[in-house]
């Protein structure tokens, strides 16, 4: 049986594909054979003299070549990659200043994968807008590594929709590592502050606001949660169906997570994913 390089196979599954109906390295052998004047044909008939050849079913695995930080690593075909679904602290470089816990992600990354080759599980959304690729990692060990992150407390749940796939695994995985106060959730530079709190200078870096919805108002593009005339949280229209019904949050003291942005002598925060928020009390 004769074994073809990885893009050779990649190049036989598209040209037959067409002819089979169905994907090649699932459902069909392929065989190999040379015509009169030396020119190389494949089939999924065998024919005089053809041999049959080796398609590799499954995944592809890739060894990581950069590790950039906790969430973006580099792959040995050059691809850069963002991990899906979470955040970690940035590392200093250029005009960034590190965050608490941006080394430890990172360190941990740079020994979990030192020896190990990683597939790639990407969602509906292919790209990032530098260009980077969106995915999950999965080891050769069947360690997911998004979810390992967040796990450990090195990495914050992150959801963008419509990249919704394992959002119940990060949650939970999430839900723990506050529990038991692993990585960040250990650390001063991550806890909750209230509203009032953050006065005109903002907040650096994700942060977790903590204050009552005093107001529910909507525009044509957005919900707004509105604690105070100097904050409000807000939430896109085409997104509201992953939310529960947007009035239980009214008159409730809630903590919302992510990054604050100015707006109009205030603050703002956009809410991509109700994991986003937590009901503090009634």
């Amino acid at each position: 049986m004769i074994k073809l390089s990885h893009y050779k196979q990649r190049l036989i599954k598209l040209l037959l594909i067409p002819l089979l109906g169905c994907p090649v390295s699932a459902y069909a052998d392929v065989y190999q054979w040379q015509d009169a004047k030396g020119n190389e044909h494949f089939s999924d008939r065998v024919r005089a003299n053809s041999k049959k050849i080796e398609i590799t079913p499954g995944y592809s695995y890739y060894k990581v070549e950069k590790i950039y930080d906790g969430d973006t690593v580099k792959l040995e075909d050059g691809r850069k990659i963002r991990l899906l679904g979470i955040n970690t602290p940035e590392i200093q470089h250029r005009n960034q200043a590190a965050e608490a816990g941006g080394e430890m992600a990172k360190d941990w990354l740079v020994d979990k994968l030192k020896n190990l080759k990683v597939r790639l599980v990407t969602d509906v959304e292919q790209t990032d807008k530098y260009k980077r690729t969106l995915s999950h990692l999965i080891t050769e060990n069947k360690e997911h590594i998004n979810v390992q992150l967040v796990e450990m407390g090195l990495a914050a749940v992150n959801i963008y929709p419509p990249n919704l796939l394992y959002v119940d695994q990060l949650v939970a995985a999430g839900n723990r590592a506050e529990h038991d106060k692993r990585g960040l959730w250990q650390k001063a530079e991550y806890a909750a502050i209230s509203i009032n709190q953050v006065g005109n200078t903002g907040h650096s870096g994700w942060t977790r606001l903590i204050g009552k919805v005093s107001v529910i108002r909507s525009s044509r593009k957005f919900v707004y949660l509105e604690f105070s005339n100097l904050f409000q949280a807000r939430i896109e229209k085409k997104w509201l169906h992953l939310f529960p019904d947007i009035n239980c949050y009214l008159g409730r003291t809630v903590e919302v997570r992510g990054w604050l942005n100015k707006n109009r002598g205030g603050w703002s925060m956009l809410i991509r994913h109700p994991s986003a928020i937590v009901v503090s009390s009634p």
